[in-house]
C-alpha cells in the first residue's frame, strides 16, 4: 500500500531559476549545473536519478540540430513506508526551445526510449549486497 508520495524537480539552463534548489549537480551542457529540488531519502534520490537522466538525455539527443535553452523535469512516485517499494514512477518534461512543438515532441519520445535509468528501473533488477 503506497502511503508516501515523493516529488522531485530538476532543471538546467533557462529553467534552473524556476526552482529553489536543495543542491546543484555539475552539468556538461550548462554552466549553472542541474538545480535539484528534493530531499535526500532513498526515494528522493531514486527519483532524482530518473529525472536527471531524462534531463541529460534531452540535451544529448538534441545535439547538434535542436536548440535547447533549458529543461525542467518533475518526477513523482508513491512509496510504501514499511518497505519503501514502489510500483510506479512518472515524470514530465518542459523544454525551452525555439524549435517547433512537433520536433520537441519527437525528441521527448526518443528520450523516453533511450534514457538509461528509466530503462533500468522499468526492467526487472535484482539488487543484492556483496
Amino acid at each position: 500500500m503506497a502511503d508516501v508520495h515523493v516529488d522531485v524537480r530538476v532543471a538546467a539552463g533557462s529553467r534552473a531559476g524556476d526552482l529553489t534548489p536543495t543542491y546543484v549537480i555539475p552539468h556538461p551542457w550548462t554552466d549553472g549545473g542541474i538545480a535539484v529540488e528534493g530531499g535526500g531519502t532513498g526515494a528522493h534520490l531514486l527519483l532524482t536519478a530518473v529525472a536527471c537522466c531524462v534531463l541529460n538525455d534531452v540535451f544529448r539527443e538534441a545535439e547538434p540540430g535542436i536548440p535547447v535553452d533549458g529543461v525542467l523535469v518533475g518526477a513523482s512516485g508513491d512509496f510504501d513506508s514499511a518497505t519503501w517499494s514502489t510500483t510506479a514512477i512518472d515524470y514530465d518534461v518542459s523544454v525551452d526551445s525555439s524549435e517547433a512543438g512537433d520536433v520537441i515532441a519527437r525528441l521527448l519520445e526518443t528520450v523516453d526510449i533511450v534514457a538509461e535509468i528509466p530503462r533500468v528501473v522499468r526492467g526487472e533488477v535484482t539488487v543484492s549486497r556483496r
